[in-house]
């Protein structure tokens, strides 16, 4: 067979790597996508599968896609004079931000280590991307920030809130500075909240409160972190005038009628999916003070389903450190554990495993998986 002729594609195409999803098998104890690890009861399976029976699949979605969004808005308490759009996920979100963006010269702009995809769809779209490194203990580096959005006045400026991979939320004071620094020249902040339900603030509060200062903030969540990894379902909130200009660019039934059915299904049992996230919380600093007590072991404070470990001392070499780092992962594989090598991701993070917060049982796991390699190393 010939092979086809690629010379067509963008060079930049070509030249980039693909979103690389981790592999996985049966049996292990998959901790590296910050996932929800808890299933519905078997009587609420019961009941949503009744609702997805009778879905007419045969149609393009339509209503319930608007219901849905009015459900989401009553979720959040939607601010007055703001609007909501859906997105196939926050991707698709960030996807069309950076399209309705995409200006001869315009920029994007975000602190580092950070989600990979704001960079990946500055390039896709050819924005240049204004890498920012956050300071040693992952806060913003507020003198090298304000340096960056003096120097190239980027059209977005990304803040996760609370950040991925480290986990950590940023003060509030640095970032309503970074607002006001960008909304000086009218470029726009997007506080991406995809570990909302983990943390203990939200800026949406903010909005509410003070939209004048806000106008220039697009907000984004996601479901996947509520508990609906697998339904694929994002939204943005945003002052109406925003939102009526995105949704130009939205592509007509984005969100699937079965993925609205299950999202709207979700939100009829979010008491369910609180306790869930509530429980998560308190895992979470379960397992911070069990790490902690590890030799070796340099778990970082953490406000999402997350956390960053090092495992390694700072002062040896790069080389060293990433080979330590992938010794650990490899050994917390052969114990049937998944978390994710962050070490080469950037810089900040050389030496560094990302874990997800798990189920109670699985969490135990982990740290005794943690505790028995640790002699080791």
């Amino acid at each position: 067979m010939s092979k086809p002729d690629l010379s067509h594609l963008r060079a930049d195409v070509r030249a980039i790597q693909a979103y690389h999803v981790q592999a996985t098998r049966p049996g292990l104890i998959k901790l590296d996508a910050m996932e929800n690890p808890f299933v519905l009861s078997k009587a609420l399976q019961a009941e949503l599968g009744q609702r997805l029976q009778s879905v007419e699949i045969n149609r393009y979605p339509g209503p319930r896609t608007e219901e849905l969004q009015k459900a989401l808005a009553d979720f959040i308490d939607l601010p007055q004079g703001h609007a909501l759009m859906l997105g196939n996920g926050s991707d698709e979100l960030i996807g069309l931000l950076t399209l309705a963006m995409a200006r001869p010269g315009a920029k994007v702009l975000a602190p580092e280590p950070a989600f990979v995809m704001y960079k990946n769809f500055a390039l896709q779209m050819g924005l240049e991307f204004v890498g920012v490194s956050l300071k040693a203990d992952f806060s913003l580096d507020m003198a090298a920030m304000q340096a960056a959005i003096d120097a190239h006045q980027p059209s977005v400026v990304y803040l996760a809130y609370p950040n991925n991979p480290s986990a950590n939320a940023w003060s509030e004071t640095d970032i309503g500075t970074i607002i006001d620094w960008v909304s000086a020249y009218k470029g726009v902040v997007v506080m991406d909240e995809a570990y909302q339900p983990f943390a203990a603030a939200t800026w949406l509060t903010h909005m509410r409160e003070h939209p004048e200062q806000n106008a220039q903030v697009i907000l984004m969540r996601t479901l996947s972190k509520f508990g609906l990894a697998g339904v694929r379902i994002g939204y943005l909130v945003a002052q109406s005038a925003w939102v009526e200009e995105l949704n130009k660019l939205r592509p007509p039934y984005n969100v699937s009628v079965l993925n609205a059915e299950c999202a709207l299904f979700a939100l009829e049992h979010q008491e369910v999916y609180q306790a869930q996230a509530q429980t998560i919380i308190e895992e979470r600093e379960k397992l911070f003070a069990q790490l902690s007590a590890i030799e070796g072991l340099t778990p970082y404070p953490s406000s999402a389903n997350m956390m960053l470990v090092r495992v390694c001392k700072a002062d040896t070499s790069a080389d060293q450190r990433h080979a330590l780092t992938e010794a650990w992962f490899k050994a917390l594989l052969e114990h049937g554990i998944l978390i994710k090598n962050v070490s080469k991701m950037h810089p900040l993070l050389s030496g560094c495993l990302r874990l997800t917060v798990g189920a109670p049982a699985e969490n135990q796991a982990m740290v005794q998986a943690f505790q028995q390699i640790a002699p080791t190393m």
